[in-house]
Formats: C-alpha cells, structure tokens, sequence
C-alpha cells in the first residue's frame, strides 16, 4: 500500500487532529504558514524519542524560520501526553489513532517482523509550504538526522 498519498508540489491532505496540550490541530488552522507533518510508529519508543528529541532541539531555529512542527502517531491521547511532558516536548503531538490521516498521507503501511505481515505507521515527514503544497517528502526517516534534514529544507522555503 506504500507510494500513495501526495507527492510534492501537490495540496496537503486535509486534517484536525487532537494534539498534545489540549490543542487541535488542522490544516485550516495553519493556513498560510509553513509547517513539518511528521508521523512516527510509537511514543516513548528508542527511535520516536530520538527523532521527537531532535526536532525539540531545533525546535529554536525552525520557530525562527516560521516553521510549525507536528508529531503525528496511532497513539491515544494519554501516552502522547505522557511523551510530551518527559521529554518536554513543546511542539503538538497529534492522535491519529484511526489512521484515517497516516492513510491520506500514505505513511500507514504494511510492515513486517519477525516474518508476520501487519499494518503500521511508515516514519515519514512532510514539509508544506504557506500555500499548502507539500514542498518536500521524506519517507523511511533516519531518527538521528532528521531534524537537521527538515532544517535545510526549511531554509529553502
């Protein structure tokens, strides 16, 4: 099922989602800014964490480009909550807990471990532009180097 949902330069997928903090988040709502969907498997997980703390540490340099950050992961509200404030995570971590977005952006996909085929959260990241067209797509994200990756591609909006 992999390779659907947008490719750049197309409208980003519609979205609203609750986030972390009480918040909401939506494509209406972050119209006109530029803004980083990124869909991770699991909260408080080794490789979710290093990317979540990454992006957290840039967090500084993307706010001063303009740029709005959102986590996005199958999880229920309570254990986002739960990541967000041990890791003080500032940015909104969404729910996503039908897939309905992950499966518009095409980030739900078949995984496979231990030789059993199952449905699972692709790590992928999205940066739209203020217009609302995806400028870049990253898919099978590196945790490690992410925030540096999406820092450059911002610049370049």
């Amino acid at each position: 099922m992999s390779g659907t949902g947008p490719v750049e330069g197309a409208p980003a997928p519609d979205f609203s989602m609750p986030a972390s903090g009480g918040r909401t988040v939506s494509l209406d709502g972050l119209r006109g800014k530029p803004f980083l969907l990124y869909f991770y498997p699991k909260a408080d997980t080794p490789g979710c964490t290093k990317q979540a703390c990454g992006i957290q540490e840039a967090l500084p340099q993307l706010g001063g480009l303009g740029l709005t950050v959102i986590g996005v992961s199958p999880d229920k509200m309570p254990p986002i909550e739960k990541f967000a404030q041990k890791y003080g995570l500032e940015f909104p971590l969404a729910s996503d807990p039908d897939h309905k977005v992950a499966e518009a952006y095409g980030t739900w996909v078949e995984k496979s471990m231990y030789g059993k085929k199952y449905m699972g959260m692709e790590r992928s990241s999205f940066l739209v532009d203020a217009e609302g067209r995806v400028a870049k797509i990253w898919r099978k994200v590196k945790p490690e180097a992410h925030a540096a990756e999406v820092l450059k591609a911002a610049q370049a909006l």
